[in-house]
């Protein structure tokens, strides 16, 4: 499953990350309403017969295996207008080690109309997590059995979506979804809902006449009858049950085909239009995991899915991945946006995931990390190894900069979400690139193909790969995995160079400056270095085992360049500040593109005009565009009047990506000469997403000299509305409550043209502009009726975006229909937890508003006490005084 990340080879899921992706980056929209999520799920049932409990220290482990499912068999009727499903749902099994008394399957509040099985039946209970049947004998080992449960379903929580005309989605473009991982298809099916267990599947699906039904495996049959049309897939070789998936609906769609494999690509109507900009990866993805990987695809077809709000970016399911319609983009986005690296990550989990699949959540990197690593290696097979380098440079940053020190395989977790962050996706896929830098690529790909042949078919863990890679490398791995899989962190180094020049001896004092604990180890690892001597490398890898070490090289002279990794083959924080004559060649080093990125962004903030010369320089000439994504980042840290005009002439960069970083690094300044150009930009820019990060960036200047510029974008027509939702961004900004009118007449106007993300967002920057405008006034009163409205929008994402909207209102007239959430009673829902937020918001506002008005009424209190003090002064002074008149007489 994809999370959106901020990566650079994810462009997929910019709009979604201007969060983030991963964001992947605070939503508007909850996260398991939007195209990316942190966590998968927001609610998480243990299964009291088959989920292991947490152990001391709360603890997971893999559930118990009683039985083996041989096979599903789902018989289904969607109604699309109460969002509702029923049908049958037939499990066959078999017990594995001891008769079988009891069986309790996975099913969270199902209505169950009926029971059926080919043993007798005691009795079955539904207790709204699962459903016990019990036998009146106890089924054999290894008799296989079966049962059959009628069941219904209307509206469920989670793992079925609806999406409709009637909840305001497109017309023509009706559908339905489902979401297994982790735990979700018990929210609408009975199940074993485990990833450790494997078994075939069918689903058999009626639809109203002129929908389709995609599902796993292969498409048996359709026939239609009465105006419905009945669809009936086979999945007949074995795979776990989150990866089961129903969608159906109308759906346009793209054909091809890679060698005896179909492939489809399939979009609603309305998006139908810019599906081919999506699809034309797919043939050459498959060809390369082939060879890569060096076992054929392993399933019947691969057909691609896009759904409107999906939960994620995109999700494996075995043949059928479901994706995100934020993947789709126009020809107007140029190269920012491309479908190429989610397309890469999804079709890799056919193999990692789907036909070898992680035993238990611990275990999940096995999943992810391969999809991550794998979509680098396509990356460096399509652009580059610069391409694949830059991306996993945005992965590391990801990693490094986080101080959470959870290993990989933690099992400390409350619910199987939290393992869905950065250490099984981009942590994971760094762990696979220093696995294959060591061993190198031809013998990590015999590991890798070994170990998929020995383990298709079955769940794994992490030792099933460490053995494999000891047994064909005949060495131990144990403490590569303990450091970097089984402890967390990552080590920090800091090195020091000098040269002697009487000797001809070089020295590097390389430091290990994490702090080392039971959590995080002192790192042994191999360390690349490569010091360059009149264009010649001299190569060494230092064998990293201390706090702190030297190193001494004998060289012919004083290199001009010294690098530390130069391949990019570790991951760690390196604090490594050469002299500034070795930058500078670095800088200047055509071979070595993470070099000149990383001398980029040392000389950021240096002010002398030679450091910003040669950034101008990097900027405009270097012919990677990481490189110059890099320099105008650390031009904006430079933040000189000269940095801005080197930005300010660098406009026209061919490549979108680097244009865009022009633009974001102008956008830190606040001058004249940055206002002029970002105006210009949004006049004249053709590419909407960077004309949206000028119209961004307007906010902050004084309103009578972005007025008119705002006013047009509000106005414009952009694909996905880009230019509108940034021009509201903007508005709030400014902060001026008389632009709210022209906000919610744009809002009631263009209402189905905005994303459900950047329309939630748009009710927050709505709320954000009348906050402190007096609750009884015109305008106050109408954005606060129209948010409340949306408190019962048929789309998800709008009701919770407007429940955080009215608590940014801060209108206490808001708390009775908040409370309506919290009186619901279902404390797992996004809905109740959301509002539950907000009216804690509010009440936190009101305790504010009564202590300023507690501590104004002490202080007139007081006054009037200071005042009734100086009266009696005054009086007291005044007797005095008629006093000594008196004795004067």
């Amino acid at each position: 499953m994809q999370n959106l990340l901020p990566h650079p080879l994810k462009r997929i899921c910019h709009a979604l990350l201007v969060l983030p992706l991963f964001a992947l980056l605070v939503p508007s929209a909850p996260a398991a309403e939007q195209g990316w999520e942190t966590c998968h799920s927001k609610g998480h049932y243990l299964n009291a017969a088959y989920e292991s409990k947490p152990g001391v220290g709360g603890r997971h482990y893999e559930r118990d295996r009683r039985i083996d499912v041989k096979h599903l068999k789902l018989d289904l009727l969607p109604d699309f207008k109460k969002q509702a499903m029923s049908g049958t749902a037939t499990l066959t099994f078999s017990p594995i080690a001891k008769p079988l008394d009891q069986l309790q399957l996975d099913a969270l509040k199902l209505s169950i109309q009926k029971v059926e099985s080919s043993v007798p039946l005691e009795a079955w209970e539904n207790t709204d997590k699962q459903i016990i049947l019990t036998f009146k004998q106890a089924v054999p080992v290894n008799k296989e059995a079966w049962v059959k449960l009628t069941f219904s379903v209307e509206k469920p929580e989670r793992g079925l979506y609806f999406r409709t005309e009637a909840m305001g989605y497109p017309k023509g473009d009706d559908q339905l979804w489902t979401q297994g991982e982790p735990e979700r298809h018990r929210y609408w099916f009975p199940g074993y809902d485990y990833p450790n267990e494997r078994f075939t599947s069918e689903v058999i699906c009626k639809v109203p006449k002129g929908m389709a039904v995609l599902s796993n495996g292969k498409l048996l049959s359709e026939k239609s009858a009465d105006g419905y049309t009945t669809f009936h897939w086979s999945q007949e070789k074995p795979h776990a049950n989150y990866l089961i998936s129903v969608v159906a609906g109308y759906f346009k769609k793209l054909e091809g085909q890679h060698e005896d494999t179909p492939l489809a690509f399939y979009t609603p109507p309305s998006e139908f239009d810019v599906a081919a900009n999506s699809f034309r990866d797919t043939k050459n993805i498959m060809a390369f995991f082939e060879k890569e990987i060096g076992v054929p695809y392993p399933w019947h077809k691969y057909y691609s899915v896009c759904v409107h709000d999906f939960i994620a970016g995109g999700m494996e399911n075995t043949s059928l991945t479901t994706l995100t319609t934020n993947t789709l983009f126009s020809e107007s986005s140029e190269n920012i946006r491309t479908s190429h690296p989610l397309d890469a990550h999804e079709m890799a989990h056919q193999w990692f995931g789907d036909l070898v699949t992680s035993k238990d959540w611990s275990q999940l990197w096995l999943n992810e990390g391969f999809a991550t690593y794998y979509t680098h290696l396509y990356e460096q097979s399509k652009n580059g190894t610069d391409a694949m380098h830059y991306g996993q440079y945005s992965d590391a940053l990801r990693v490094l900069n986080t101080k959470d020190e959870k290993p990989i395989t933690w099992r400390g977790y409350e619910a199987p979400q939290q393992q869905f962050d950065y250490r099984v996706y981009p942590k994971g896929g760094w762990v696979l690139h220093m696995l294959r830098s060591q061993l190198g690529p031809k013998l990590y790909q015999k590991c890798i193909q070994t170990y998929l042949e020995r383990n298709r078919g079955k769940t794994v863990e992490t030792a099933d790969l460490r053995k494999v890679i000891e047994e064909l490398s005949g060495q131990s791995w144990d403490r590569f995995f303990d450091q970097w899989v089984h402890h967390g962190g990552t080590p920090k180094l800091k090195v020091a160079y000098s040269w002697d020049e009487k000797r001809k001896q070089a020295k590097l004092s390389i430091s290990q400056t994490q702090k080392v604990s039971d959590k995080v180890m002192l790192f042994v690892l191999p360390l690349p270095v490569c010091l360059i001597v009149d264009g010649k490398a001299h190569d060494f890898t230092l064998n990293i085992t201390e706090n702190s070490e030297d190193f001494y090289f004998d060289l012919p002279k004083k290199p001009g360049i010294v690098r530390i990794d130069p391949d990019y083959t570790v991951l760690a924080s390196i604090d490594f500040k050469p002299p500034t004559d070795l930058l500078t060649a670095q800088l200047n080093n055509e071979d070595d593109m993470m070099g000149r990125l990383f001398a980029a962004q040392q000389l950021g903030g240096k002010r002398d005009s030679k450091s910003i010369e040669k950034l101008n320089h990097t900027l405009n000439n270097d012919s990677f565009y990481g490189v110059r994504i890099e320099a105008a980042k650390a031009l904006a840290k430079t933040h000189t009047p000269e940095a801005l005009e080197a930005l300010s002439l660098s406009l026209d960069q061919k490549d979108a990506r680097a244009r865009q970083e022009v633009v974001r690094s102008l956008a830190k300044f606040y001058d004249d000469k940055a206002l002029a150009s970002l105006k210009q930009i949004v006049a004249k820019e053709k590419n909407p997403i960077i004309a949206s990060v000028a119209i961004d960036a307007l906010g902050k200047f004084p309103g009578d000299q972005i007025k008119t510029s705002l006013a047009t974008a509000l106005a414009a027509q952009s694909y996905r509305n880009a230019l509108s939702s940034a021009a509201i961004r903007a508005i709030q900004v400014q902060g001026n409550a008389a632009d709210a009118e022209k906000v919610l007449q744009t809002l009631q106007d263009n209402k189905p043209l905005f994303t459900s993300r950047d329309f939630g967002r748009a009710l927050n920057s709505l709320a954000s502009l009348v906050q402190d405008e007096k609750s009884d006034s015109g305008i106050h009163e109408k954005v606060r009726t129209y948010i409340t409205r949306h408190l019962t929008d048929s789309k998800r994402p709008l009701r919770t975006a407007s429940m955080r909207a009215l608590a940014t209102l801060k209108d206490q007239r808001s708390l009775p229909a908040l409370q309506t959430f919290i009186d619901s009673g279902n404390e797992k829902s996004d809905e109740y937890k959301t509002a539950q937020n907000a009216i804690k918001k509010l009440n936190s506002e009101k305790k504010q508003a009564d202590e300023v008005q507690s501590l104004r009424q002490e202080i007139i209190r007081i006054q009037k006490s200071l005042k009734e003090i100086k009266n009696q002064q005054e009086t007291e002074k005044k007797r005095t005084t008629a006093k000594k008149v008196k004795s004067k007489k």
